[in-house]
């Protein structure tokens, strides 16, 4: 007779065996919150430097477009955009960890920071996109009209404008999901370190 294990067997052995938990110190998990509340303030310093961009270059439009419907968009995207960089600040700006944190108030932080950026993600249709819906379709529009004598076949590039909206929005979202998806693993993590401690 063989000692042999059935490769089933094996593998309900190996996935069932016992795990070591790996502790993290505390300098070890300092840097890491520290890690995020950098990227966290970059990213914010990005979306404030677009939202600087919009209101310029929308700013430019309101000015100059001959167009109604393109100045009333212009002029509601530039109120999404601020209010954007008004919720960002609000909402999505990174905390500064205390200094005299132990372990277990550095992961208590450090999962409160990475909850609060997930849910930021996860609404990002609400307080980031949204906003900008009405403004875009009503420049939209008046991009159409402004266009219409000379096309005949005007509808095309109304709805060639809009399509590519919407994708980028769709993709934009996505993005944000899938990284919101991906703190959700890394919240998951903290909550197995804080158990297995």
């Amino acid at each position: 007779m063989t000692n042999e294990v059935p490769p089933n067997d094996m593998r309900n052995v190996w996935q069932n065996q016992p795990m070591e938990s790996t502790r993290m110190s505390v300098e070890e998990l300092r840097h890491k919150a520290g890690k995020f509340q950098k990227r966290i303030q970059l990213r914010n310093l990005r979306e404030y430097i677009a939202v600087l961009f919009v209101v310029v270059g929308f700013g430019f439009y309101l000015k100059w477009f001959p167009s109604v419907a393109m100045r009333v968009g212009s002029g509601l995207t530039i109120a999404a955009a601020l209010y954007v960089a008004y919720q960002l600040h609000r909402i999505g700006s990174a905390e500064t960890l205390p200094e005299d944190c132990g372990f277990e108030c550095c992961i208590d932080f450090h999962r409160r920071e990475l909850e609060r950026q997930r849910d930021l993600l996860r609404r990002i249709w609400w307080w980031y996109l949204g906003p900008f819906v009405p403004g875009m379709l009503v420049f939209l529009v008046g991009l159409q009209v402004a266009r219409e004598p000379r096309f005949p076949h005007h509808g095309i590039p109304f709805v060639v404008d809009l399509a590519f909206c919407a994708l980028v929005f769709v993709l934009i979202g996505r993005l944000n999901q899938r990284t919101a998806h991906r703190l959700q693993r890394q919240i998951d993590d903290l909550h197995a370190m804080a158990k297995g401690q």
